[in-house]
Formats: structure tokens, C-alpha cells, sequence
């Protein structure tokens, strides 16, 4: 993600308004949007913001990863494929 430039990056919500065409149509980076001085929202591109959350999910599955080896709830290749074996003959033999 781009960085906000605070000489175009921050907004307040009359201009934003006033002039939102313009600023969806140059979008290039997070665009913090404020209301009586203070950050109201941020606007981003549809692909920054599925970037970001592919990213969370991401970090999200890393975390429960890792909680599932400190747990002890790991297993190794064979059982792995023992299982990955078995659920394939259950779905076949449907």
C-alpha cells in the first residue's frame, strides 16, 4: 500500500463532496477522509483493499497454524496421507 501524502492524501469531507469524480478517478493510494478535523474514513482502490484483505486472511491462517503446533494438534506426512486417502475413498464411494 502506498503511503498517505499528507499534501494530497488527507481530505476533508466538504472537498471530498465536493469534488468525490476527481478523487475516485486519480485513486492511486489511501485517501483519509476527515470531518471537523479529525479522520472520518479512509477510501481505497477495490484492488488495495482486496489486497489488504487476502493479506489478512493470510496473517489469520498463519496465526491459527501456529496455534495449532503450540497446541499440539499436528500430525505427520503419513498420517496426512492416510486421511487425505481415506476422505477420498468416503467421497468415491458415495
Amino acid at each position: 500500500m502506498k503511503d498517505i501524502r499528507v499534501s494530497e492524501g488527507v481530505v476533508p469531507l466538504g472537498e471530498f463532496k465536493a469534488h468525490a469524480a476527481r478523487y475516485l478517478k486519480k485513486l492511486d493510494g489511501p485517501v483519509v477522509i476527515t470531518q471537523h478535523g479529525r479522520p472520518a474514513g479512509v477510501l481505497l482502490s477495490p484492488v488495495e483493499y482486496d489486497r489488504m484483505r487476502d493479506q489478512q486472511r493470510f496473517f489469520e491462517s498463519l496465526a491459527a497454524g501456529m496455534a495449532d503446533a503450540q497446541g499440539g494438534r499436528v500430525m505427520d506426512t503419513e498420517e496426512l496421507q492416510r486421511r487425505l486417502a481415506s476422505a477420498r475413498e468416503q467421497r468415491n464411494s458415495r
